[in-house]
This record gives C-alpha cells, structure tokens and sequence, in this order.
C-alpha cells in the first residue's frame, strides 16, 4: 500500500464511565456508555492504521492510560497529544495547530463513527491532494460533519462556527467558502448520538467492535429483565 501524504487527527475523550455518551445513559448504564464509547474509538483507530495516512495523530481529552485500560487497541502506532481547553471549535482549531512545523494536508475526525472505513479516509485524503481543493468536509445526518480536513493549516477556519448545532455542517461549510476555500464534500454519514443511532450504526457495520459491545450490551439487558 503507497502511503499518501497526509496526516489524519483523531480527536477523542478516554472512554471514562459517566463522561462519555451520557446521551446513551438511559437505558445504558455509564459502564455500559463508556464501553460503547471504547469499541467505537477501537474502530476508529483500526480503520485510521488501515488506511494509507502517512503519519497519525491522537488528539486527546484524558490520559492516555485511560484509552490502554480501556482496552483500545493500536494506540502505538498513533502520537498522542492532549486537546486544548475551550469549545469544540477552539480543539479542533488547536488540533490542526498540534504539529506547526509540518506542511502535510491533516484530515480529522472523531470517534463517533465506528462505521468508518480505511476507504472513506483514503478517498478524503485523495481529495485534499488534489491542488483544486483546499478543504473537504464530510456531512454527518445530525446537521453536523464527522469529518473535516485542510490542504494547510488556516487559524481563522474553526473559530467562533457554532458548533453541536442543526446547522454546524453548513455554519463551517460556509465559514471555509467565506475564506476563499474551495470545498470537496465527503459522503455523509450518522453520528453515534443516541440509542436510535447506536442500533441503526450497528446495523451497517454488524462486523465491527462496536457492534458486537453493542450485541453483548443488549443481551445481558435482556437476559435481567
């Protein structure tokens, strides 16, 4: 597999029971949550190290011992720095800020999507390669995007776009084309936000980490009532 000449950004939360997911609790317990929270950022982190990223970056809210103990696999082959405080806008402008010196196109998501696959990356990293396109930005069915990414770095790209909003996914798409950026459209795809999207999320990826916590979960919820 060639290497392309990218570096994709995970931006995460350790998997911490009552900090993670709390939309899932009910029916879930926190345990349960953050077990869902593990699984999906374990799927996250396998389809990042399929792909064909040249370099792989963990954005981090939490320690590091905390993913480990979650047992989240494949956190050797990614540099882990902490987020930035502030709102979600201001850690994901940080984020893309994490390595100063380099001049790679930085492709970022989060751990929401489990349903990710090397593929999706690959073909997003193929598009911020193209000299025609300075941004893309993958729509996500809430009204916000699971995936956001720079040919180079632009400190007034984040900043001060509302974000967890209905509109978050056109507020940046707008905030990009108002800087003179020339924007490619990733596929959309659904967050993991709820119980709903849990189930339907499980239902198109049954074969992935996610799923089977998913299954495990919903068993043993059965199996005591």
């Amino acid at each position: 597999m060639t290497a392309l000449e990218a570096r994709v950004l995970v931006l995460a939360k350790a998997p911490v029971a009552g900090q993670v997911k709390t939309r899932l609790c009910p029916p879930y317990t926190p345990p349960q949550a953050a077990a869902l929270a593990a699984a999906a950022l374990t799927d996250t982190l396998r389809a990042v190290v399929r792909s064909s990223a040249c370099e792989r970056t963990l954005v981090l809210d939490g320690r590091r011992e905390m993913v480990e103990a979650a047992g989240c696999d494949q956190l050797s082959q990614f540099d882990v720095v902490p987020q930035c405080e502030g709102g979600l806008d201001e850690r994901i402008a940080a984020a893309f800020g994490a390595r100063p010196a380099s001049q790679l196109p930085q492709l970022l998501v989060g751990m929401d999507t489990p349903q990710l696959t090397a593929e999706l990356l690959d073909q997003a990293m193929a598009a911020l390669l193209d000299y025609s396109v300075d941004a893309v930005i993958g729509p996500a069915e809430d009204g916000g995007y699971w995936a956001v990414g720079l040919r180079r770095p632009n400190a007034h790209a984040f900043v001060g776009v509302p974000m967890s909003r209905a509109w978050t996914y056109l507020a940046q798409r707008a905030r990009f084309e108002s800087l003179g950026l020339r924007v490619t459209t990733l596929p959309g795809l659904r967050d993991v936000d709820n119980v709903f999207d849990a189930h339907c999320v499980a239902d198109l990826a049954p074969t992935t980490a996610f799923a089977a916590a998913l299954r495990e979960i919903d068993d043993v919820m059965a199996a005591s009532c």
